[in-house]
């Protein structure tokens, strides 16, 4: 799928090869480890391998099983990760005796419950990018100041669709009842990866949309012409709200009936009246717009905003569904340039279910997936 990108800028040339030495990772846990209880909190290092593979190489060693591990969430395979994991408290013994090249345990304390997946504010990042010469290093600054701003697009990246990129069909083939997978858990993940197409779907066309608000005089023709379709809602005729479209200045356009979500976390609510008020709101970052993840109790958008996501909507679905953030805001966002070496370096924080790579496509404005080891 070809995504719509948020920025208008052209490509920037620079290389990136995800690699240990190029892409860090290291996990914020959600709290702070209380020190005492019967669960092991271990702070862990490992580099080319994945979160499956550091827990099935200390199962083994400790001889408990994999589900006796507790973890917040997965880490890439081709990169220096830092997480945190949970382990009963009865391997500590074993555990002195545990060693690893790829793997080393940085600390080590105590908690009285187990790390769950989703236990973790989020990941803070530093990624080195290569060949980028000084004109193209000021580009990405110019960039960067742009996306400190306004944030980027929170879109599922390329990981979640397999090295083919197509797995989320084998979900559709799901919900279809036209293919049936015995293992739940794989079978829930190729539904969860047709569900992300979804929702990636649906925030390409809202960016485009807001591209086409912030371009044209004519929002309804010019809506007409993108979609090939004269049923435009009507709402797009009246002056005073195209005024206030418009008047938008984030470069991703509220809709009245669009869920909002106070950011980084909060309830939702609905976008009934005065654009400019809570568009004012979301470029303070106080709150984001969010997209459906299809599912039996998500909430749906109203008014304009529904007419846009009911082309993504697809009620086969039976998981709970939910509302994702469409933008999410990079935190402590830094760049900086290595003129001899011809590198560039950045370094940031992301909420957690938010994908790095997003913003390197950004910056780059093409899709890089190809130059990257998966």
């Amino acid at each position: 799928m070809n995504l719509t990108f948020a920025y208008t800028h052209s490509p920037i040339e620079f290389y990136f090869r995800q690699s240990p030495r190029d892409f860090v990772v290291e996990e914020v846990p959600l709290y702070p480890f209380c020190g005492s209880g019967m669960h092991l909190i271990l702070k862990v290092r490992k580099k080319n391998l994945a979160t499956f593979e550091l827990l099935k190489i200390l199962s083994n060693h400790l001889g408990i099983k994999e589900k006796d591990i507790g973890y917040a969430g997965l880490k890439d395979k081709n990169a220096l990760t830092i997480q945190h994991i949970s382990l009963p408290i009865s391997t500590k013994i074993k555990l002195e005796s545990f060693t690893h090249n790829d793997i080393k345990i940085l600390e080590s304390t105590l908690h009285n419950n187990k790390i769950k997946i989703g236990h973790l504010k989020g990941n803070k990042f530093f990624i080195r990018i290569k060949k980028l010469n000084p004109l193209n290093a000021q580009k990405v600054e110019q960039v960067v100041e742009s996306i400190e701003k306004f944030g980027i697009p929170n879109y599922f990246s390329y990981q979640r669709f397999g090295i083919d990129g197509k797995n989320y069909l084998q979900g559709k083939e799901i919900i279809e009842k036209k293919k049936y997978i015995r293992d739940k858990k794989i079978r829930n993940f190729l539904i969860s990866a047709y569900q992300s197409y979804l929702f990636n779907a649906w925030l390409s066309l809202r960016i485009e949309i807001s591209h086409i608000i912030a371009s044209t005089q004519e929002i309804k023709k010019a809506l007409e012409l993108y979609l090939q379709s004269n049923v435009i809602p009507t709402i797009f005729e009246d002056k005073t709200y195209c005024a206030a479209l418009k008047a938008q200045n984030h470069p991703f356009k509220l809709l009245e009936g669009d869920i909002l979500c106070h950011y980084p976390f909060g309830k939702h609510f609905l976008l009934e009246k005065d654009l400019l008020k809570e568009s004012t709101r979301f470029l303070k970052k106080d709150i984001a717009p969010t997209g459906l993840l299809n599912g039996e109790k998500a909430a749906l958008s109203q008014k304009c905003a529904e007419f846009f996501e009911e082309k993504f909507l697809d009620n086969r679905i039976q998981s709970v569904g939910q509302r994702r953030y469409a933008w999410i805001f990079p935190q402590d966002l830094q760049f900086s340039y290595k003129k001899e070496e011809a590198q560039g370096e950045l370094s940031f924080f992301l909420p957690k279910g938010a994908y790095a790579t997003n913003l390197l496509r950004e910056l780059a404005h093409r899709e890089i997936m190809e130059e990257i080891d998966v």
